[in-house]
């Protein structure tokens, strides 16, 4: 082989090499952020129909429920692209009646890996997404405290930076390993990892307790929130009574040995 050859035989190598690695960069891109599709064994708790918001979801039926039986999340035009979207402008919770009308996944769930997006159509929108009906990742317009946009509930200031604002959509991709118990005692704290609209910004997060009382979730009212149970729970979304929109929102229930979220 002559030296012409041999050249031409390595940069053709590593121009394969090159295009190897920027489509893996590319494959890990689409797995957060968003627009992204479901992973490998996930599958959609809300795609934009009407059928599936009443087959996967009810109302958490807590202390401070105020709606009626038929869910009144109404399913309307996206504002930015084509498709149908899920608002969460319940008029039982109409000045930000706390717990009267959120919605929870009939499944239920341990760990697992969850994708959710949101749009905050007016300032200070006002919801929140619950693991296990238990623990909030804040959604709140404005807000960069420890009980803002994108802070796992009262546990750390929000990572506020990434926001893009009022009337885009903005994405959470969620790996939440639940409590471990042994013996009926709590012996590992919940872990979180959380990028929001590709960034990440919680890594490993334990999570002390459950914010809010009896009205935000199970558990809220055992010991101020401290008495959490080895039950799984639903993924819940908040009605504050404001025009705060969902999409794409899909999961993958998963089985997460080691004390580990990142991902």
């Amino acid at each position: 082989m002559n030296s012409f050859s041999v050249k031409t035989f390595i940069f053709s190598g590593l121009a394969v090499l090159l295009m190897a690695v920027t489509g893996m960069v590319e494959q890990l891109k689409e797995k957060v952020g968003v627009g992204v599709k479901p992973i490998d064994g996930a599958y959609f708790l809300f795609d934009g129909s009407e059928a599936m918001l009443q087959k996967k979801w009810q109302y958490w039926k807590g202390p401070g429920f105020a709606a009626s039986e038929t869910i009144q999340w109404k399913i309307v035009d996206d504002p930015v692209d084509d498709g149908l979207v899920l608002s969460s402008n319940d008029p039982a919770s109409a000045g930000g009646k706390y717990g009267a009308a959120d919605l929870v996944t009939r499944d239920e769930f341990k760990d697992f890996r969850l994708h959710i997006e949101f749009l905050i159509a007016d300032a200070g929108g006002n919801s929140g997404v619950y693991l296990q009906n238990r623990y909030e990742i804040q959604i709140l317009d404005g807000d960069s405290t420890d009980h803002g946009m994108a802070a796992v509930i009262n546990e750390a200031k929000a990572p506020y930076f990434p926001y893009r604002g009022l009337s885009r959509w903005n994405a959470y991709d969620i790996l939440f390993r639940a409590a471990r118990f042994k013996n009926g005692i709590r012996v590992e704290q919940p872990l979180v990892t959380i990028y929001f609209n590709g960034k990440k910004v919680h890594n490993n997060r334990e999570i002390s307790k459950v914010w809010g009382g009896a009205k935000s979730g199970i558990d809220g009212g055992n010991d101020e929130g401290r008495g959490v149970t080895d039950t799984p729970g639903g993924i819940k979304l908040q009605a504050e009574g404001h025009d705060v929109l969902y999409r794409n929102i899909w999961i993958k229930p998963l089985s997460v040995e080691n004390p580990d979220t990142d991902f």
